[in-house]
């Protein structure tokens, strides 16, 4: 029996001695980092978001299986197959035998139970001390689980998801923003230093322990700024500041985030992440955006529930309604134009392409 992602306690971005610590390494920490960072975390929403507001039907028309796919649980299917690259759904039947229910579990939850040969026996979803074991695949009296995965080359029954290519960009931001946070609490730069310019020798130790505690009580913090300093013994005030290149975090910053976008597929410009942007504008981006991730992601889920619905409903096929998506109308009447300029083909053909059924009366 082997685990399906091994998990391993979240760790510190900062190590004991003040250096960046590597990013966590199990599924459980990955995410909080991803949660933790508006980068990720507006990335994962946009694609989720967008994906739980696409109406379905079923070949066109309203089906009993629709209402089994609500928005919270798309939502839910997408966020999973995004983050972890596996989502998994139990089915709940009714008394009449026939799907009544669906809900996502947990896949940091899941296990993969196999033989010797590598072939899956069944899963085991484990939550807290209960334990639960379903059948990889059943029938309209037992239904099997209903795995859903991204494609994984190093593993035969699990998919990879998108959190631990972006893990490290998230590292680098975390990092950096405590690192400029501490700057603008040090005005962005060390105040100075005290030199000692005499003849007489160091200070001794209870010369440099009065001066420190002067200096702290009359001139450290906020309520002490702009304050003139009075110095005696040869001391005198050198200011200190570091280079441009030394403050300039802005750059890594930003280059860390296109990573993050990058990584769950959402084009920099929608984050508002300047440079590196082939978009022409934010149109043109959100285009982009639904087509190569959101309803690539869309028709794995549908394909998937589909064919574990078809059970009950033989030939069930759920599609997306994209005439009602709204960052598609200029390409569908691209599509409406070139279709309706088509002189050689009939009404029923035009309708046909643009995926409508022929007027009522016409058909056949």
């Amino acid at each position: 029996m082997e685990e399906a992602k091994a998990l391993a306690p979240p760790r510190s971005w900062l190590g004991s001695e003040g250096g960046v610590a590597e990013p966590p390494s199990g599924y459980a920490g990955q995410v909080r980092a991803a949660l933790g960072n508006p980068v990720a975390l507006r990335a994962i929403r946009l694609v989720a978001e967008g994906l739980s507001s696409v109406k379905l039907s079923a070949a066109g028309e309203a089906h009993p299986a629709v209402e089994l796919l609500p928005p919270a649980l798309l939502e839910q299917l997408a966020t999973h197959l995004l983050l972890h690259g596996n989502a998994y759904v139990e089915t709940g039947l009714d008394a009449g035998g026939r799907a009544a229910t669906l809900w996502a579990l947990r896949p940091e939850r899941m296990q993969l139970e196999t033989d010797a040969r590598g072939w899956p026996l069944g899963w085991i979803y484990r939550v807290g001390g209960h334990v639960q074991r379903l059948p990889v695949s059943g029938d309209a009296a037992r239904p099997g689980l209903l795995h859903l995965k991204a494609f994984d080359p190093l593993d035969d029954h699990l998919g990879s998801g998108c959190v631990g290519a972006a893990s490290e960009g998230v590292a680098l931001l975390q990092a950096a923003g405590r690192w400029n946070r501490s700057l603008i609490a040090n005005a962005a730069r060390p105040s100075g230093a005290l030199v000692l310019d005499g003849e007489d020798g160091p200070l001794s130790a209870e010369q440099f322990s009065r001066l420190r505690e002067e200096i702290e009580a009359g001139f450290q913090g906020h309520r002490n700024a702009g304050r003139p300093m009075l110095l005696e013994g040869g001391l005198k005030w050198q200011s200190l500041s570091l280079t441009p290149a030394e403050m300039d975090f802005q750059k890594a910053r930003e280059a860390a985030a296109r990573d993050v976008a990058l990584a769950f597929g959402v084009p920099p410009m929608l984050l508002g992440l300047p440079g590196d942007s082939t978009h022409a504008n934010y149109a043109e981006a959100n285009v982009a955006l639904w087509r190569l991730t959101i309803l690539p992601l869309l028709n794995r889920i549908l394909d998937g529930v589909s064919r574990h619905l078809s059970v009950w409903w033989p030939g069930l096929m759920l599609e997306p309604d994209l005439d009602l998506v709204p960052a598609l109308w200029a390409d569908r009447e691209r599509l409406w134009r070139h279709v309706g300029a088509a002189e050689f083909l009939d009404e029923d053909e035009k309708r046909a392409m643009l995926g409508w059924a022929p007027r009522e009366g016409r058909a056949g």
